[in-house]
């Protein structure tokens, strides 16, 4: 699957050499269908005066239009900074958290984050103080941010974030407006819709789980084989919980004794390894952090 990116370069004039601040966070870690979004946002230190004064601020305490109005804006600026997303679709965001071995939303969100800052050092641009609002310990999540980036002299991670440093807001604001943009624009044409003389509507509210709009449409909207367009977020407990019990289930039988015989466990005490990772010396590498 294509990567999905918006961004915006800083105009040639500006130079890079220069210390930078960096600001992260994300729009729509909690909603049951469509992307979650993380957003950076990068500017000179020496613009930081000019930075408050765009009168920046967390995206949930604006308005829509106010938001719309501070993002065109940011796409004017770039003498003064730049911004990244990175749109990770709900059908990333299901087929990942249903592995087999599930990758924790913490995970993915730290992949994103790790992933935005790789992206703006590999632009030759010299980051000095990076911000981000948190997933999971603060603590934690800064130590392995210090470790991974030890040429970036200043790592905080916060709660708050978003309320607290300009920077974060911009990317507060860009991660909310691409959301809301790519959600706004979906007319169900691109999905895998099951029935092309059917009609999907769109009525279905802010996406949250506890949104009666949204928990209507995931009634009216499901199909018995298939469920829902990948569009919604398959790994979320709402979207299992209305299919259960209306739409089919499904049982997975392997016919193949020899094969099976793999993935059953030969000691009842080792509950957490299957003799075929045993015999191929298979270990588990996926952490946290």
């Amino acid at each position: 699957m294509d990567k999905i990116t918006y961004m915006t370069e800083l105009d040639s004039s500006v130079d890079k050499n220069e210390p930078f601040v960096m600001g992260i966070d994300e729009a729509g870690r909690g909603p049951v269908m469509g992307p979650m979004v993380y957003g950076c946002c990068y500017a000179p230190i020496s613009k930081s005066s000019t930075l408050k004064s765009m009168k920046f601020n967390d995206s949930k305490k604006l308005t829509e239009q106010q938001r719309d109005q501070l993002f065109y804006k940011m796409g004017e600026s770039n003498k003064i900074l730049a911004y990244e997303t990175d749109v990770i679709t709900a059908e990333i965001l299901s087929e990942k958290m249903l592995y087999k071995k599930p990758i924790s939303l913490n995970v993915l969100s730290h992949e994103s984050a790790i992933g935005l800052i790789r992206s703006v050092l590999k632009k030759g641009v010299n980051v000095q103080e990076l911000y981000l609002d948190t997933v999971g310990p603060p603590d934690k999540y800064q130590l392995m941010l210090k470790k991974l980036f030890p040429e970036i002299g200043k790592i905080i991670v916060s709660k708050k974030a978003d309320s607290l440093y300009p920077i974060v807001s911009a990317a507060s604001i860009a991660a909310k407006v691409v959301r809301d943009y790519e959600i706004t624009t979906k007319n169900f044409d691109d999905l895998n819709i099951y029935d092309q003389d059917e009609q999907l509507s769109t009525e279905f509210g802010s996406g949250y789980p506890s949104d009666p709009l949204t928990k209507k449409w995931l009634v009216n909207n499901r199909d018995k084989v298939f469920g829902y367009p990948n569009f919604i977020r398959f790994s979320w407990k709402t979207a299992e919980t209305a299919m259960r019990g209306t739409c089919y289930g499904v049982d997975w039988v392997l016919e193949n004794d020899k094969l099976k015989q793999h993935f059953v466990q030969d000691n009842q005490n080792d509950k957490k390894r299957f003799m075929f990772f045993k015999e191929n010396n298979i270990e588990n590498c996926i952490n946290d952090f």
